[in-house]
């Protein structure tokens, strides 16, 4: 055994979260749709195209009007924004989340969807554009800034939400939201320590009556901080954003940005609501873009509007979209988004070489089409896989294969990250061009400093190239940033494989010098750590350091070694049978997720699929015994590491 086999880690994908879908949806009625781009979305509509283009313009002006607030910050999205405008609720109503639904905005990791209603209830006085206006800063907010408070993020999508356009160019902003001007006023307002302290899993986030104080504050908190005092604190807030995103601890960044404290900022803010005068910003923006005359229009064929309303409904995981989808392809066989959409749908049912024609198909009509190309390339990566997202390799051919589609994708588009976050992943799990994937992964978080994902496969990188401090400032940094519980558990666990290697190094490099201070010259030469692997093993018991590598059983939990023959999966969830000299030992778990996998063996290549294992693998797993009488299996399986044929656990 190398040194290199040691230092192999588990990588879980997580490109694209697709979930099941039936066939069946609505006949829709024949449309006319134009299709109008501007500088930053792509709309398209069965609506008439002046009315297309004035929400374009509204769109781009709310982006030019969000920029000014925070100046120094890059507000644009490296993902594509789509919105479908719907001339009437007779077109919308098959796509509506449900039946009172204006609008919504629906973010994504390849696109996001907008889509509208033109004509209004008479009777109602929902405005589309509120919630597309609250949802779109957060995506803002997420570009520029990361991880913000859950209060900072909230107030200002609020404070958003009542932009509106008078005339075509005077902007107004911050008209008094009457449900937290009626919550504010008849409640007790939170201590701002309390309020800065609520995150996704407190109950003042998810919880009714509390939620909504949790809303009404934040949003009061943001009017006053960006329009109280004459806009005295509005520079302030732009410092203190800027401060977050540097890393300062939220308290430190609050009290170096306002001067004041949590509890003298809690002060000015109730003295702010219980006068009950909310100032509001009315501006004409002086823009020196004419945004409608920048905008280029063209008629769509019925084959492109089917496309994008099956993938509007794909990204919502709604069971209609392959109605649509295959609606597309009846009139147009070739229609690439119709038939990357599909592919994607296949992928997602396990029908993985269906998926692969579908792409190629899509590849060979829109080869020019950067997410197309990432399309290709996540379907080959899913190949075999059917819906497992733990995979140890891919075929030499078949990775070969996705890094020159993802190497194109990044050609046609360099900031789309998505890109770039596949075709790291395929060079870990191959361990190959690893010099070049920690140079595209900086190029990507230079970009985009707070992905999380990405900071997660580039401190990967530097473990397997032996440079643990700076792997250890990433996984650092995750632990803290990181808002994905799941990530940050996973961070965790590449940060005590850290610590076991390095201990590993330490001891051989160790016992490396001891080996050398005995010999004829009395040099002990330097050398590097692979070096001192290789001095070990060969001098040594030759399994000794895979043994101290292995993941040490948790308190209750059993290790064992054997050969695993078969994966069983079904709806319940999944079963490692494991060979233990004459008998079988069968250990469950829920999903892939709820274990490690970790592989110390070359032997081991390809995905970890449902089925036999051909060959038989050697591992060792740790599992807690089942305490039930006559249980359906033997423990709930805690870990599974491949280790070469001829390793043994005990010598």
């Amino acid at each position: 055994m190398t040194k290199r086999t040691v230092v192999i880690f588990a990588i879980v994908l997580c490109c694209l979260s697709l979930a099941s879908a039936s066939t069946s949806a609505p006949a829709a009625a024949k449309n006319n749709w134009t299709s109008v781009r501007s500088k930053n979305f792509l709309l398209i509509g069965n609506a008439a195209e002046k009315d297309i283009r004035q929400v374009g313009v509204r769109l781009e002006q709310f982006r030019e009007v969000f920029s000014r607030l925070f100046s120094s910050l890059n507000v644009n999205s490296p993902v594509p924004t789509t919105v479908i405008v719907f001339k009437n609720d007779e077109s919308y109503r098959p796509f509506k989340l449900n039946a009172n639904t204006a609008g919504y905005f629906q973010a994504g990791p390849d696109v996001n969807y907008i889509t509208l209603e033109l004509t209004k209830d008479p009777n109602s006085d929902r405005d589309p554009f509120t919630i597309i206006f609250h949802e779109y800063t957060h995506l803002l907010v997420r570009n520029t800034s990361g991880n913000v408070p859950l209060w900072f993020n909230e107030g200002l999508a609020e404070y958003y939400s009542t932009f509106t356009i008078a005339g075509d160019q005077r902007v107004v902003m911050g008209r008094p939201i009457a449900g937290h001007v009626y919550r504010l006023r008849d409640n007790k307002m939170l201590p701002l320590r309390k309020l800065f302290e609520i995150d996704h899993q407190s109950a003042y986030y998810n919880e009714g009556d509390k939620q909504s104080i949790f809303y009404a504050e934040s949003w009061a908190l943001m009017h006053y901080l960006i329009l109280g005092r004459d806009g005295e604190r509005k520079p302030q807030l732009g410092k203190f954003l800027n401060l977050l995103s540097t890393g300062v601890a939220m308290e430190q960044a609050f009290q170096q940005a306002f001067a004041m404290t949590f509890e003298s900022m809690e002060n000015e803010l109730r003295q702010y609501i219980q006068r009950n005068r909310y100032p509001i910003f009315s501006e004409s923006i002086q823009s020196t873009i004419d945004y409608d005359s920048a905008m280029q229009s063209a008629a769509i064929t019925e084959a492109e509007s089917q496309a994008y309303l099956g993938d509007l409904l794909l990204k919502s995981n709604r069971g209609e979209a392959e109605t649509y989808l295959q609606r597309a392809l009846a009139l147009d066989p070739n229609q690439p988004l119709a038939n990357a959409s599909l592919g994607l749908l296949r992928v997602r049912e396990g029908r993985s070489l269906e998926a692969r024609k579908h792409l190629e198909r899509a590849v060979a009509a829109s080869s020019q089409n950067y997410l197309i190309h990432y399309y290709y390339a996540y379907v080959l990566s899913r190949e075999g896989n059917r819906d497992m997202e733990t995979v140890l390799g891919f075929p030499a051919e078949l990775a070969q294969k996705m890094r020159s589609e993802l190497r194109l994708a990044i050609k046609l588009r360099p900031d789309f990250l998505e890109s770039y976050g596949l075709l790291a992943f395929v060079n870990l799990v191959t361990e190959t061009d690893l010099d070049e994937t920690l140079q595209l992964l900086k190029q990507a978080l230079a970009s985009s400093p707070h992905r999380s994902d990405l900071m997660f496969m580039l401190a990967q990188v530097y473990l397997h190239q032996e440079d643990f401090t700076a792997a250890r400032q990433l996984i650092d940094k995750l632990n803290v940033e990181a808002e994905d519980a799941e990530l940050r558990r996973r961070a965790k666990a590449l940060l005590a494989q850290l610590v076991a290697v390095e201990e590993q190094v330490t001891r051989i490099r160790k016992q490396r010098e001891e080996h050398a201070s005995v010999a004829s010259d009395g040099n002990a030469p330097g050398g590097s750590a692979s070096e001192a692997f290789e001095v070990i093993i060969n001098k040594d018991d030759p399994a000794a350091v895979l043994r101290e590598s292995l993941r040490k059983p948790a308190t209750g939990e059993r290790q064992i070694q054997g050969l695993l023959t078969r994966i069983d999966c079904d709806a319940k969830g999944i079963t490692f049978i494991i060979k233990l000299g004459g008998r079988l030992l069968k250990l469950g778990t829920e999903s892939f997720q709820r274990m490690d996998i970790v592989t110390f063996s070359n032997d081991t290549r390809g995905d970890i699929t449902c089925g036999p294992r051909k060959p038989e693998n050697n591992v060792v797993v740790a599992y807690v015994p089942s305490t039930a009488p006559r249980p359906k299996v033997d423990g709930v399986i805690k870990s599974v590491e491949f280790v070469p044929r001829d390793f043994t656990l005990k010598p």
